[in-house]
Formats: structure tokens, C-alpha cells, sequence
């Protein structure tokens, strides 16, 4: 348990180099009239999650991995039914999207409250409060009597929703070391990605049994289930908010005044307002974060472009699907997401460990990003291979865009799971701002894209529209070299006080 220690020297040298998280500010304490005595974890005390079981570990990381892939699931999984929903509630297709929209840049602009949040009231609390508001909210959603209702509710539940993305890499920073973090995000990162490409395939079957409005009871009763697990098994895992209730405790049982390493006096408000201007600093400040984070939100307004038009493009003439039918279509990018995760993102880890070895022992958050080449690489050829044989579909079978789809979402998935562990390393216990800038700016874009995607279409056609997406991959294929290359020269000069 933790213990009461005037010099913990250990203790402090361990939170100095560990990467709990995220974005408490913590400042310096106001000086106290009362005597105090100091708190902190020993060095094998099981209340520190670093020294949780790995069964209790990955309980956490199964529930919050779950959140964040409900979350994108729902906002994707009408897709397929665009235009039934747009009939019944006798509106237009763009109407609908727009629903999707507001959901996708929810899901971005959340992060940047609920992450500090979460560092004030602890990360459990707001996974429950925030789960169970966004279950609720598919209420209305079923029940929407019009399009406003409906994009209302979707709307608002994106920024609930979003407590998953927000959190989650700020959990497992709390929880597990830099050597085996890589494997275990990795899981967790599928959330975002395919979360958006299962949702369709489950969506195109409900629709068609059983009606759209039967996605939304779906999602609901999913979520409801996982919220109570929750409930029962979510454990707090940020280390000051568990040191404050032991001192707390100790106050009540034993009387006196208790302190922990790092404790922040500020008033409550500058907390949360120091907190949440972090993440834009970050974002606008460091060329690495920006850069990284437009690549990332390039991969987004593709995935999304790609998921709103599947029907158009394969529910028409010469395929002629059904919606179901397209909806087992998203198995193409979701096996080359669930491959790269099993087979791929383990090698991050083997990668930053070999090269920290040959550097003496010393590592650098640059050692993460030499497996970002081969997402570099993939992602521009699969979508000029996705673009033309789209482009000429009366003369090329189904499957070699899909078979593409499947290379592209491989490359998605390691440009995005090293460029998040290169945020934790780099960024340390400002990791999570970091994460949530990128997070804000992915979803704007992803969310917004789509929208002007069909016009580009019809204007330029599916060949040079997709080219579109292809080239500024491009453009952006040099980056993870240039900053495995440049990044210490780059942290170095452009450091900034937080």
C-alpha cells in the first residue's frame, strides 16, 4: 500500500521517468501553515498500476479498447442506410451525413475537455458518467421523429463518446512500462479504425432485417452491457488520483494532514483551463505533432470518404449488391487492420528495443516511427490501385479494390499506432495532450471531408477523385523518415514550456 515517507527518493525518481500521464498540470504546491507528511506508492505496492497483474491490466485495457470501439462503430453504422433513413424521414442523403458529421467532429473536440477532466476527477469516473450519457442518447436517436432530432442526438453523443479516445492512452501510460506498452495499445488504437469499418458490416445487416432504427437499439443494448462490466470491473487508474484518497483515508483514520508527490493547490478552474489550452499549444507549436497529426487526419477523411460512398459505389451498376452485401465488403480494410495488429504493431516494441540496446541503453521516441515507412509506402499505392480499378468497375472485378482496401487499412493501422507511441515517448507526461490534439484535428477533418467528397466525385469522377487522397499521401510519405531522422534537433529547438 502506499506509505508516508518525508524523503521518498525512489519513488520520485520513478514518477520522473514513468509516463502516468498526461495532462495535470502540477505546478507548485501552496505553501501550507499545517505540517504535513508526504505519501507515495512503494516500490512493489499493488495500488500502483504499474505493479497491477497483468490479468487486472488488461481487464482495463479490454473495457476502455471496447469504448473506444463502440464509439466510432456507431458512428459509422448506418452508413449503409443512408438512404432509407433519408426517405423515412423525408430528407435529403446529405442531411444524414451531416449526422455523421457532427458525431466524427464531436468525437475530436471532446477529447480537448474530457482529458483534463479526467486528471481533476479520475479517469473511472469520467468513463462511467461520460459511457452511460452516450448509451442513453440512442434513445432519441431510435426514436428520431426527423432529421433534426436525429442529428441533434448523434451530435451530442459524439462528445460523450468520445471518453474512450480521450482517456485511453492516458490509461494504459498509467498503467504499462515503454517495453511492453507498443502491444498492448496497439489493441486498444484498433477502436478508432475499426470501430468505423465493422460498424457498416454489422449496420447493412440490421437495416436490411430489421430497419434503421433498429442500428440505434442495437448500439444501445452493446453499450448498456458493456457500461455495466464497467461498473463492476473499471478500475481508477491514474496514480494522484489514488493517492489522494489514501491520504484522504489516512486524514480520516489517523488524523493530520497528508500530501502526495506533485499535488496541485491551484483553484480548480485554472486547473481545467491551463489543462485544456495544453493540447492547442501543443498542436500549433510543435511541427512534429501538426505534421503527424495531418497525416493522420488524411487517413481519417479517406477511411470516411471511402465508408460513406461503399454503397454508391457497389450498390450500383455493374455490381449491384445488396446493402448487406456491401456492408461484408468492410471486411477487406478491417482484416488488414486486425492483421497489422497482430502481426505488425508487436514488431514496434522489438524495433525501439533493439535500437535503444544499440544505442547504449538510450532511447529516443524516433525509434518508434521505422515501421511508419511501411504505412508511407502502402497507403498512396492502394489508393491509386482503389481510385482506377473503381474508376473503370465495368471492366475490373470487385475484388481487387477490396484487396487493396485490405493493404490500405494495414497501412492505416502503422502510421497510426507508431505516430501515437512516438506522442507518448515524445511528449512523456504530456502525452495525452498530445494524443488529443492530434485526436481533434483527425476527427474535424474525417468528419468534415465527406461531406464535399461526392461533389469532387461527380466533378473529377472516382479515378482522380481518389487520386486526390493518394497524392497527399504523397506529399506526407516522407515524414516519419525525415522525423526519425530530424526529431531530436526538432524537440531540441522548438521546446516548449508547459
Amino acid at each position: 500500500m502506499a506509505t508516508p515517507s518525508q524523503d521518498n527518493r525512489g519513488g520520485r525518481a520513478n514518477r520522473q521517468s514513468d509516463e502516468r500521464s498526461p495532462l495535470l498540470q502540477r505546478g507548485e504546491s501552496h505553501a501550507s501553515e499545517v505540517e504535513s507528511e508526504e505519501i507515495d506508492f512503494d516500490k512493489e505496492d499493488s495500488d500502483n498500476p504499474k505493479q497491477w497483474t497483468r490479468r487486472k491490466k488488461l481487464t482495463n485495457v479490454g473495457i476502455i479498447a471496447l469504448m473506444s470501439i463502440l464509439s466510432p462503430l456507431a458512428s459509422s453504422m448506418f452508413t449503409p442506410g443512408i438512404s432509407v433513413i433519408a426517405k423515412s424521414l423525408h430528407t435529403s442523403v446529405n442531411n444524414i451525413i451531416v449526422a455523421t458529421t457532427g458525431f466524427v467532429i464531436m468525437l475530436g473536440i471532446g477529447p480537448l475537455i474530457l482529458a483534463p477532466l479526467s486528471e481533476t476527477f479520475g479517469r473511472r469516473k469520467l468513463y462511467m458518467v461520460c459511457f452511460s450519457i452516450f448509451t442513453l442518447l440512442h434513445i432519441p436517436m431510435a426514436l428520431a421523429p426527423n432529421v433534426a432530432v436525429l442529428i441533434t442526438a448523434r451530435t451530442i453523443a459524439g462528445f460523450f463518446g468520445s471518453v474512450g479516445i480521450a482517456n485511453g492512452g492516458g490509461t494504459i501510460s498509467d498503467m504499462c512500462t515503454p517495453e511492453e506498452r507498443a502491444g498492448i495499445f496497439g489493441w486498444y488504437l484498433l477502436g478508432p479504425l475499426l470501430g468505423p469499418t465493422i460498424g457498416p458490416l454489422l449496420g447493412g445487416v440490421v437495416v436490411e432485417k430489421a430497419g434503421w432504427r433498429w442500428v440505434f437499439w442495437v448500439v444501445m443494448i452493446v453499450c448498456a452491457v458493456n457500461t455495466l462490466i464497467g461498473y463492476f470491473f473499471l478500475y481508477e487508474s491514474y496514480a494522484p488520483i489514488i493517492l489522494q484518497r489514501k491520504c484522504e483515508k489516512l486524514q480520516k483514520e489517523r488524523g493530520g494532514h497528508y500530501t502526495y508527490p506533485g499535488q496541485d493547490n491551484r483553484p480548480l478552474q485554472i486547473r481545467i483551463w491551463e489543462n485544456i489550452k495544453r493540447p492547442l499549444r501543443i498542436l500549433f507549436t510543435q511541427s512534429i505533432v501538426l505534421t503527424m497529426a495531418a497525416y493522420q487526419a488524411v487517413i481519417f477523411g479517406t477511411m470516411y470518404s471511402l465508408y460513406t460512398n461503399m454503397q454508391d459505389i457497389y450498390g450500383n451498376p455493374p455490381y449491384n449488391f445488396s446493402t448487406s452485401q456491401v456492408g461484408l465488403l468492410y471486411l477487406g480494410p478491417g482484416l488488414g487492420f486486425l492483421t497489422a495488429v497482430w502481426f505488425l504493431v508487436p514488431r514496434i516494441d522489438t524495433v525501439f528495443n533493439k535500437m535503444t540496446k544499440e544505442n547504449d541503453g538510450e532511447s529516443k521516441p524516433e525509434f518508434r516511427l521505422p515501421l511508419a515507412n511501411i504505412g508511407a509506402v502502402l497507403l498512396p499505392v492502394t489508393l491509386f490501385i482503389i481510385a482506377w480499378t473503381i474508376e473503370y468497375r465495368d471492366r475490373v472485378h470487385w475484388i481487387v479494390s477490396i484487396i487493396a482496401a485490405y493493404f490500405l487499412g494495414l497501412g492505416q493501422v502503422m502510421i497510426f499506432n507508431t505516430v501515437q507511441n512516438y506522442y507518448i515517448d515524445a511528449f512523456a507526461k504530456y502525452a495525452a495532450s498530445a494524443i488529443a490534439a492530434g485526436a481533434t484535428f483527425r476527427a474535424i477533418v474525417g468528419g468534415v471531408v465527406p461531406l464535399f467528397a461526392p461533389a469532387m466525385f461527380e466533378k473529377l469522377g472516382y479515378g482522380w477523385g481518389w487520386s486526390v487522397f493518394a497524392f497527399l499521401c504523397v506529399a506526407l510519405a516522407p515524414a516519419p523518415l525525415l522525423f526519425q531522422k530530424y526529431g531530436p534537433f526538432l524537440r531540441e529547438k522548438f521546446a516548449i514550456e508547459l
